[in-house]
């Protein structure tokens, strides 16, 4: 008989699901709306009522679910308990014990959702790999560190905050997490997009983003492939903090690779050849060389991962 797990990629706006059968191929994925009303108590509900509703449209037992991985927008303790998590409205919260509850099913393990996308970016895809380091460049920084097929959380569940790593020293806007000179401030597309207000008011050179009324960071990778001289030293910049904190990063756990993934990575090459080059220049030597490579689960790595949380 065929065993199945869930995938769960809890968002602030929507929940993702999936179906995969033990041997980690997609059955079936679908969303269901977050339910944030009275401090997000109602979301696990809501998921447990989506899995049974979908047990019984594919006529599958529950005594043939092996498990369900669920992954959150905040920090994960000992993959269960969800230390405070603003954007579902959620305090201290012990998932594992509440949707056991909720499903009948005792195999259930949680992971913050940055790592879970790391984890299904690492394992499930064709290439699979046990040891990398996924950086998600958004509206943020997020990432993940996946070693020997494991989600590295730490010890209060906040492992991984790549966007929090110290690259700038002379910093005197404040990040969003209290600190100066994050990763987050220059890498992420706000980022990016920050940092191209603050050069065109400083130097006087030409480039089509003075000819913007809004610049995105699509425009600034855009006019860099077509050789705008402000456009290019930007993306060069960028390439260079991104470059310095993967070499930090690659001293303390050495991966087989790295993957970049959000919006900012549909750059494509220009940002990897500009990572990679900088990388290379700042790595200690056996660290030379590794491979960076663009995500390509898109919004599916997040079920992907919690699925691989419960079939290892």
């Amino acid at each position: 008989m065929e065993k199945y797990c869930f995938g769960v990629d809890i968002g602030g706006t929507t929940v993702k699901l999936g179906l995969f059968t033990n041997s980690g191929n997609l059955v079936d994925k679908w969303e269901i709306t977050t339910n944030k009303e009275d401090k997000g108590t109602h979301i696990l509900s809501d998921i447990a009522q989506a899995i049974d509703v979908k047990l019984q449209e594919k006529n599958i037992q529950k005594d043939n679910v092996i498990g369900i991985g669920i992954g959150v927008p905040g920090p994960v303790k000992k993959a269960r308990i969800v230390n405070k998590c603003v954007n579902l409205g959620w305090d201290v919260i012990d998932v594992v014990e509440q949707m056991t509850k909720l499903t009948g099913v005792s195999n259930i393990k949680v992971g913050n959702d940055a790592n879970v996308a790391a984890l299904g970016e690492a394992l499930g895809t064709d290439n699979k790999r046990d040891n990398v380091v996924m950086l998600t460049l958004g509206t943020g920084v997020g990432g993940g560190v996946i070693i020997d097929g494991n989600i590295i959380c730490g010890n209060s569940g906040a492992a991984g905050e790549l966007g929090h790593i110290q690259v700038k020293f002379d910093e005197e806007d404040s990040c969003g997490c209290g600190k100066k000179g994050c990763l987050e401030q220059y890498a992420s597309a706000t980022g990016i997009v920050k940092e191209a207000h603050r050069y065109l008011k400083a130097h006087n050179d030409e480039s089509k983003l003075r000819q913007l009324d809004n610049i995105t960071a699509k425009d600034i990778f855009d006019l860099a492939k077509e050789g705008d001289k402000v456009a290019l030293i930007l993306v060069d910049s960028l390439g260079q903090y991104l470059g310095v904190a993967c070499s930090h990063i690659a001293s303390v756990v050495d991966p087989e690779a790295f993957i970049i993934g959000g919006g900012v990575s549909k750059a494509g090459d220009i940002l990897i050849t500009n990572i990679e080059k900088y990388y290379n220049q700042y790595a200690m030597e056996p660290l030379r060389n590794k491979p960076f490579e663009i995500a390509t689960l898109g919004n599916d790595a997040g079920i992907f991962g919690c699925a691989n949380m419960i079939l290892g």
